[in-house]
């Protein structure tokens, strides 16, 4: 890889998927072994030089010889393009680029609910993204379709509940964020709609383990004993996923009391109605 020289990409210490790809781009020198450091440790002197805000939301790319910064796709597009240069240009032909931008706004707006990391209060500067009600709507809507698809999916694969259809799993998805909603009313806005990011991330994640499920029994058929069992580890998981998430978000811990509460009132709506 031809290495992209004096060149630092400021990150964010505390999001896994920021520290793999910063990282790899050093392994595979595609940066120097000073090429990337953390959000954090920003001199004053380099602060002078760099937007915080926009830094916090679009990763910075900082060049130590001129004091210029690139933000976002374009970084990211700098340092694979010098060692590779025909994905620079194809990133930046305008349609690409443009769905790349919006790509990458959705998973860093959302990075934070997406993998939580709890806030270092000792630390003056923080890599905290802004808030943006859009893009937590467009994952909490998008989240909720995927877990529906995949539902609705794994349930017709279950014999003894009664059959199913997308539009009752849809339901059941977005209806979590209702009943959830009841019981935190009394926080503001900002918590809420977090919350609201967290709780799709548990459903998510409970969908994308079911789906290898769903593969495995397209090519051969599952017992049902084994599709329950599965399943209960599933649920199993997302239960201990929710608590630690609540824990670390610092939130009411009746949370998932209620949510197993809103799963069992589902259960039993199914098989009785």
């Amino acid at each position: 890889m031809k290495t992209l020289q004096n060149q630092t990409l400021l990150y964010d210490r505390d999001c896994p998927l920021c520290n793999v790809y910063t990282s790899g781009f050093i392994k595979t020198k595609m940066l120097d072994h000073n090429g990337r450091k953390a959000f954090c440790n920003l001199t004053d002197e380099e602060q002078n030089f760099i937007d915080l805000n926009r830094a916090s939301n679009e990763i910075a790319l900082f060049n130590n010889q001129s004091k210029t910064v690139i933000y976002g796709v374009d970084s990211l597009l700098k340092v694979i393009g010098h060692s590779i240069p025909l994905v620079e240009s194809i990133g930046n032909f305008k349609p690409i680029k443009f769905g790349l931008k919006k790509s990458y706004a959705f998973i860093s707006y959302n990075r934070k609910v997406i993998i939580p990391s709890k806030i270092d209060k000792t630390e003056t500067l923080q890599c905290v993204p802004s808030f943006n009600t859009k893009y937590k709507l467009i994952y909490i809507v998008f989240a909720a379709i995927i877990t529906s698809i995949v539902l609705f999916k794994f349930s017709k694969l279950i014999t003894i509940i009664p059959a199913s259809n997308l539009l009752r799993e849809s339901v059941i998805a977005f209806g979590q964020i209702g009943f959830q909603a009841l019981f935190i009313s009394k926080l503001n806005f900002k918590k809420q709609l977090n919350y609201f990011g967290n709780l799709m991330t548990i459903s998510l994640m409970g969908s994308f383990i079911l789906i290898p499920v769903l593969i495995l029994n397209s090519i051969i058929e599952l017992p049902q004993i084994v599709l329950l069992f599965w399943f209960g580890l599933t649920v199993s998981f997302m239960l201990c996923e929710h608590i630690r998430r609540i824990k670390l978000l610092a939130l009411p811990k009746h949370l998932s009391a209620t949510w197993i509460l809103y799963r069992l009132l589902v259960l039993l709506l199914i098989l009785f109605l």
